[in-house]
């Protein structure tokens, strides 16, 4: 297997895919599954498929293909989700609200502990069952409870002295959709950044150059 530093960022963005079409098939009762019948579902070549996996040491049986079971138990542990991360949330407003509540955070790999919001109107709330504290609290509770990943959901311009006082606190991942750019001052960071905007002008490119059938998934 390749080391996992050397593996390419569109193998990696991949990979959840991979698990979650293996999720749908194991759900619908499917045992197995070559890469010619994966590729036609998710719209990749089954060369490429076969690539991505060898990156890993391979999965299938030649003339059986894959066991979609057992292929998602792997895919579960390369992406590390049988190991939860424990995460913080910064920013209890509109987004933040949005993105506790809909996303599994345990079916993702995370472990959400904390939330932090400077605003007296969300004392005593809980979202997810996880109470919402103020920002004077940050410190004390990283100490204690040793996030590893930050979920950024607060103004750009508040990010900065955020990250500054994460990074300083030991956490050293960020999940951010505050469009500060993290990785300007801390390369060595682990950052995944969400700009719903970008994606919201792709789907207008799409639109206005490739017409019906468009496809933006690598």
């Amino acid at each position: 297997m390749k080391d996992r530093k050397e593996i390419s960022a569109s193998v990696i963005a991949r990979l959840p895919r991979y698990y979650r079409f293996l999720c749908e098939l194991q759900e619908a009762g499917t045992v197995r599954i070559s890469s010619g019948e994966l590729s036609l579902r998710m719209g990749l070549t089954a060369s490429q498929i076969r690539q991505d996996f060898n990156c890993f040491g391979g999965f299938g049986q030649q003339g059986y293909g894959y066991n979609v079971e057992q292929l998602k138990n792997e895919m579960a542990v390369i992406l590390g989700l049988d190991d939860l991360t424990s995460a913080i949330m910064l920013g209890a407003g509109n987004l933040g609200r949005a993105v506790a509540s809909q996303m599994h955070f345990e079916e993702m790999g995370f472990s959400l502990t904390g939330i932090f919001d400077p605003d007296p109107a969300y004392r005593g709330m809980k979202l997810k069952g996880v109470p919402i504290r103020p920002l004077a609290e940050l410190s004390d509770f990283c100490m204690k409870n040793r996030p590893r990943m930050a979920i950024l959901c607060v103004p750009q311009d508040k990010a900065p002295a955020l990250v500054d006082d994460l990074i300083l606190l030991g956490l050293d991942s960020f999940w951010n959709f505050s469009h500060y750019d993290i990785h300007g001052k801390y390369p060595q960071a682990n950052v995944a950044n969400v700009h719903l905007s970008d994606s919201l002008m792709t789907l207008s490119y799409i639109i206005k150059n490739n017409g019906n059938g468009g496809k933006t998934n690598a």
